[in-house]
């Protein structure tokens, strides 16, 4: 994945302060976490889900936090859709195991980044919170989705090209006058066979301040 030029872009936002209102979505850059493909869903390509109806679609808006299984990760971008792909899977497995209703599309919340690394939290939502007595193995936790203000974006095509989506991205940022918060999360929308099927549907929420 290539959130990298967005995530980096944040990261000089920060810097720069209330001077850049944007946060330059740095695409996750390599290994884009092909939306976790068959085993759980997790941006263009011929339709770049570049903010076209921007002024009308990408208003910012609340997001409630919602109850989920996740398992958090690391990985160089390079290896991200490997990395993301796994963690999903594991979090989906843990579902699975404790008997528990999913509540939604998987998601990933990106929550460090820096040129060469990221983190991140995959998530697995679900239709009620996780008793504390729930056994979720090892590595999943109960947790929430991220909460707040942020604007939504679409991304349909390979995950190879999630680049040009996040520049678009980051360019309607700016011109808006938005600023960035260090989050953004992905939401696979369905279950593309790997990072370069252009079936690939994805939902991109950008938290602003």
């Amino acid at each position: 994945m290539t959130a990298l030029s967005f995530c980096a872009a944040l990261a000089v936002a920060g810097a720069a302060v209330a001077q850049t209102a944007t946060p330059a979505p740095a695409t996750p850059t390599p290994a884009a976490p092909a939306a976790p493909a068959t085993t759980t869903p997790p941006t263009p390509s011929a339709s770049a889900a570049q903010p076209t109806d921007a002024d009308a679609a990408a208003q910012p808006f609340e997001i409630k936090a919602r109850p989920a299984i996740a398992v958090s990760g690391a990985a160089k971008w390079e290896d991200g859709y490997k990395a993301i792909t796994a963690a999903l899977a594991k979090a989906r497995a843990a579902v699975l195991k404790a008997n528990l209703k999913e509540g939604g599309r998987p998601v990933v919340a990106f929550v460090d980044t820096d040129d060469d690394n990221f983190k991140f939290q995959a998530m697995i939502p679900l239709d009620a919170p996780v008793a504390a007595t729930v056994d979720l193995g090892a590595e999943a936790k109960p947790a929430e989705t991220p909460a707040g203000r942020a604007i939504k974006f679409q991304h349909r095509g390979a995950y190879d090209d999630v680049d040009s989506t996040y520049e678009a991205i980051t360019a309607f940022l700016d011109e808006k006058g938005y600023i960035a918060q260090n989050i953004f999360v992905e939401e696979y929308l369905n279950d593309p066979k790997g990072a370069d099927d252009s079936a690939l549907e994805m939902a991109i929420y950008v938290f602003i301040k």
